[in-house]
């Protein structure tokens, strides 16, 4: 079978941006979705679309943001002068500015926002719409077979990247610009210049396992640790400073490291006892009880509520547009809301992960988990990881103390995670 009878473009049948379309935008109106770090939504006046503009939809621009733009425009001279990635960053999070996220928390709230990032300053200075005009067709959307032994499965879509040379940019200036055309390009040749070094990159001969891979979260910064294999022994390490860059409150090393020999001994014979048939049913039991509190259902009733009167809220608004109230204004207040209502579903998602084991389920663990025990002490490396994911165990580094504190919350769905291994 060809590769082309596997993989078919969407934009093959029809390119809105082909020789005969051209976008569907007025001058100046942005149709993305959040704006550019440096920019900002304004207002365009009322949507085209009746029906959408009843509903209180608006068409947006953008605007310089006054507190931002200027950033932009350092970390572009910043380059320039010689600095890279990493020294731009580690100079905007030592001088206080918050990085993207912490700028706009509202639309960022998934992120914890601490500090300047590597990738959030590359991704500044590659975005061609700093020089003022509007890009367009920068993915395409593929069909491509699920199963290319089962044409009768159909196919997927996946989103990819075209080439630069395919994106199609506003012949004027959409908004207003930040960079000028000349200094972002004398950007990119930079850049490129950077990726095309030759790099020598050593073969892997063998695969490596970790057996706490994702389990051990750093007690400095709150980051999961990452395997690396240092004098042919595996490790966990945390390179905080090597991704982000130190934040002025976060005290960390350049890189921290925990031998996995030193800690897989003492968390399997912790396990052992606290897994053993005598203690295995108490052990169960204050698991369960410790995962829902009187607190969290509190919790979860207060973010139900919560999501109740945005609703009603949100109605209010729109009786109040449809009265003849400043759009804007119903605009922000709307925006206000729905970033509320998004925290309590978040919330209500949060807790009803949390429920409580029955007698029964707890019963059915019991001769599961003993199981459990004989692979920790007989199992080759891969299914002992698989017990431990199977124990949801999480670990958090302390190196001040040099400890590691423990703990395993297994669900009751622990005994077909592990039945193959014992």
């Amino acid at each position: 079978m060809s590769a082309e009878t596997l993989i078919w473009s969407s934009d093959k049948a029809c390119s809105p941006l082909d020789g005969t379309h051209t976008p569907s935008t007025r001058p100046g109106r942005y149709l993305g979705g959040r704006p550019p770090y440096g920019y900002r939504l304004g207002d365009a006046g009322p949507h085209p679309n009746p029906a959408k503009a009843g509903d209180g939809k608006r068409l947006h621009v953008l605007e310089i943001d006054p507190l931002a733009a200027p950033v932009v425009q350092r970390i572009y001279a910043e380059f320039l002068d010689g600095s890279g990635f990493y020294a731009i960053a580690q100079g905007l999070t030592r001088d206080g500015i918050p990085c993207p996220s912490a700028h706009d928390r509202a639309r960022n709230s998934h992120r914890s926002g601490i500090a300047w990032s590597k990738s959030a300053v590359r991704v500044i200075l590659l975005n061609p719409r700093y020089t003022g005009r509007e890009v367009w067709n920068k993915q395409r959307k593929d069909e491509v077979l699920i199963d290319v032994e089962d044409v009768a499965l159909g196919h997927e879509t996946k989103m990819r990247w075209n080439d630069q040379g395919a994106w199609v940019h506003s012949a004027k200036p959409t908004h207003p610009a930040i960079i000028s055309p000349e200094t972002f390009e004398r950007v990119q040749m930079l850049v490129a210049a950077g990726a095309k070094r030759p790099g020598v990159r050593k073969t892997r001969t063998t695969h490596r396992t970790y057996l706490f891979a994702g389990m051990i979260r750093c007690g400095l910064c709150g980051r999961v640790m990452q395997g690396n294999f240092n004098h042919d022994r595996p490790h966990y390490r945390c390179r905080y400073p090597g991704d982000y860059a130190a934040a002025n409150h976060v005290e960390h090393p350049k890189a921290l490291y925990l031998r996995e020999d030193a800690l897989a001994g003492p968390v399997d014979e912790w396990l052992a006892q606290a897994f053993a048939p005598a203690r295995l049913t108490e052990t169960l039991t204050a698991i369960s009880e410790s995962q829902r509190s009187d607190a969290d259902d509190a919790a979860l009733a207060a973010a139900r509520e919560t999501i109740q009167s945005c609703g009603q809220r949100l109605q209010r608004y729109r009786a109040a547009l449809e009265a003849g109230t400043d759009a804007v204004l119903i605009q922000q207040w709307t925006a206000e809301v729905q970033a509320e209502r998004v925290q309590a579903e978040a919330k209500i998602r949060e807790l009803s992960g949390r429920q409580r084991m029955t007698t029964e389920e707890i019963d059915s663990l019991v001769s599961a988990l003993g199981g459990i025990r004989a692979v920790l002490l007989n199992a080759d490396p891969i299914d002992r990881m698989r017990v431990y994911r199977s124990l949801n165990l999480e670990m958090t580094y302390h190196p001040g103390r040099k400890s590691v504190t423990a703990e395993a919350r297994p669900e009751s769905r622990v005994h077909d995670c592990v039945r193959g291994g014992t």
